[in-house]
């Protein structure tokens, strides 16, 4: 049945408006943003389609290449390109507030934007968020990449990079592809070498992210392990 003929307090847009996009599934949105469905599928169940092509994971879903979108049945290549244009959009706007912004007054804008760009990677990268006196960001930086299951990581680039940043703080991050976000010993050992290498150069480690795609980013430093 298409959404129009559902009741108004069951229609996403309608509730929406209504209860905020808080109050609405993964599914419901993406309904929104797609508008129709295809034939004998309303919005909401091409949303699940392609919800459930992706494994449920948003995540996966925002790594997803627009050729391979325009592949699937109801999307197309203009719904394609759309919807990796909202996803950017995403990005940007996170990274946005944090260049204007106390990123220790919004941890959370921290975590959505690590997990949009990091989460959906199939290789491990580390990365920094360099930041000024004020904990605003100076740039985002990719410092290291690796395979699924190991990175390397100097200290002496690291600490390289931050003089070349002028950078009075930082917040590290890595990804686990295998998709279970805790820290391992290895994790925990080079977070403390890094945070003493940086205060030679009196840059504060803030915080050590690790992010995966199915469960939301873990601070060390929520841990008590910076």
């Amino acid at each position: 049945m298409a959404i129009n003929h559902w009741p108004a307090a069951e229609r996403p847009r309608e509730r929406l408006m209504k209860d905020g996009a808080a109050a609405l599934s993964d599914a419901e949105l993406l309904a929104i943003f797609l508008r129709v469905g295809r034939p004998g599928k309303s919005a909401v169940d091409l949303a699940r389609e392609l919800l459930a092509h992706f494994g449920g994971d948003l995540g996966r879903l925002t790594a997803a290449q627009p050729k391979e979108l325009a592949r699937l049945p109801g999307i197309g290549p203009a719904k394609a390109v759309q919807l990796v244009a909202v996803l950017e959009i995403a990005r940007r706007t996170l990274i946005g507030q944090l260049s204007t912004r106390d990123v220790l007054s919004s941890p959370q804008a921290v975590a959505d934007w690590l997990r949009l760009q990091l989460a959906p990677l199939k290789h491990e990268v580390f990365v920094a968020l360099w930041l000024d006196a004020g904990n605003k960001l100076i740039e985002a930086q990719e410092l290291f990449n690796g395979t699924l299951t190991q990175t390397s990581v100097y200290p002496r680039e690291v600490v390289k990079h931050a003089l070349e940043h002028n950078a009075a703080a930082v917040i590290l991050a890595h990804n686990h592809p295998s998709g279970r976000a805790e820290a391992s010993t290895a994790d925990i050992s080079l977070t403390q070498t890094l945070k003493q290498a940086l205060a030679l150069v009196d840059v504060r480690l803030l915080d050590h992210f690790i992010v995966t795609a199915t469960e939301k980013p873990l601070s060390l430093a929520e841990r008590g392990l910076v």
